[in-house]
């Protein structure tokens, strides 16, 4: 049993965070219906594209609608909202990333829905949350990297800071709905709680600044400044003769990075015996490192110091990922035969559970499940969703 398989997830949103928490769900044995607009769902538009031209789906819809249905809905129109309000007595999660204030516009807030079905949640996820002086403004994954102060703390320091690779607010945000929502539903379902989740993309990033946030909040002190690459000599990121290295050594792990990296000595000699000795000897410690990364490749010189409790690792390629024997043999990633792309590779789950199932599968195509969810399911004729289609609700 996946433990996820009675719940109904309705995903109206429109960005990578909303698609990449249904898709969790939808992934480990949910119910999720892409509420999508008659037009689609704007992530079907980013690209790549099969034979990298823009017809059919790009590449991050076949990734983010994974085990998913989707249908064609528009919910702006008094047609489309009655419809939801119907789809609505038997879903147990909603998922929408609208401006706020827009749902209650539409008569679909979570007061107006908690008349219909008493024991449901609704998830909004929005760059800066559902109340507040920029809660109308809008954001990119890029804007809400940088105003949730990780883009503050990335990049040189004497150089302006620099964007983290991927959709990391994006995902942050998913992640955190995802997990707030399936705690919320089984609330919901064992103490008949109904929960409004405000998920604010700004938040999940400040939220998960380490130390940096305390530090000013507890001592008046401001820790927070771009130290590029090079933290210290043996907290740096190091060009080997191909791609690069990345050492973190922590004060027990020194004599065993130094045994590694063929220097044995340098845990006795008294300019590196501790950290302040290492601190205050810093750019010579620093130019020995560099010798020896500079002599083989990074994922040679990671394969000989990986058994002898070296804290280092190389900088993966997506090419070392795809190769990597790790994620090979949990068997992280998994190929599915999509009818526009053919073969597809794509990645597996961020985590696992014992006793909760998580499947692979294909995204759909848009509007693929019309008829089997509106005839089948909600007793329509096939005639009045010909109808309802022609007037552009679905």
């Amino acid at each position: 049993m996946s433990g996820l398989e009675e719940l109904r997830v309705l995903d109206l949103s429109d960005g990578f965070a909303g698609a990449f928490a249904s898709k969790l769900f939808a992934d480990y044995g949910a119910d999720v219906i892409a509420v999508e607009p008659p037009a689609g769902n704007p992530v079907r538009r980013h690209g790549p594209f099969p034979g990298d031209w823009p017809r059919g789906d790009g590449v991050l819809w076949k990734y983010l609608g994974t085990n998913k249905r989707s249908i064609t809905l528009a919910v702006g129109t008094a047609t489309g909202q009655r419809i939801f309000r119907a789809m609505v007595e038997q879903a147990n999660v909603i998922i929408e990333s609208f401006a706020p204030g827009t749902m209650d516009s539409l008569g679909l807030g979570f007061a107006h829905l908690q008349g219909i079905k008493r024991r449901l949640i609704v998830t909004s996820i929005t760059p800066y949350g559902q109340s507040g002086p920029r809660a109308a403004w809008k954001a990119t994954n890029l804007t809400s990297f940088a105003s949730g102060g990780q883009m503050s703390l990335t990049g040189e320091p004497d150089r302006e800071p620099l964007v983290n690779g991927g959709y990391k607010a994006e995902c942050q945000a998913g992640l955190n709905a995802f997990a707030a929502s399936g705690i919320a539903a089984q609330n919901a379902d064992s103490y008949e709680i109904p929960q409004h989740i405000d998920i604010s993309m700004q938040e999940c990033m400040a939220a998960s600044l380490e130390l940096y946030l305390p530090w000013v909040a507890y001592l008046d002190k401001d820790i927070s400044k771009r130290k590029g690459n090079m933290l210290s000599a043996v907290v740096g990121v190091y060009p080997a003769k191909e791609g690069y290295v990345g050492v973190h050594v922590m004060p027990r792990n020194w004599p065993y990075f130094a045994k590694a990296i063929g220097r044995p000595e340098l845990a006795d000699d008294p300019r590196f015996r501790d950290v302040p000795s290492r601190l205050a000897h810093n750019d010579e410690l620093e130019a020995i490192i560099h010798e020896w990364a500079g002599s083989d490749t990074a994922e040679n010189l990671y394969r000989k110091v990986a058994s002898q409790r070296a804290p280092v690792s190389f900088a993966h390629t997506m090419g070392d990922l795809l190769a990597s024997p790790q994620l090979t043999a949990r068997e992280f990633f998994h190929t599915v035969e999509d009818p526009e792309a053919g073969e597809l590779t794509l990645p597996g789950p961020p985590f696992r559970m014992s006793d909760t199932e998580w499947s692979a599968g294909l995204a759909p195509q848009l509007g693929e499940h019309n008829a089997e969810f509106y005839c089948e399911e909600m007793g329509m004729t096939r005639g009045h969703l010909a109808r309802l289609r022609a007037a552009g609700v679905v």
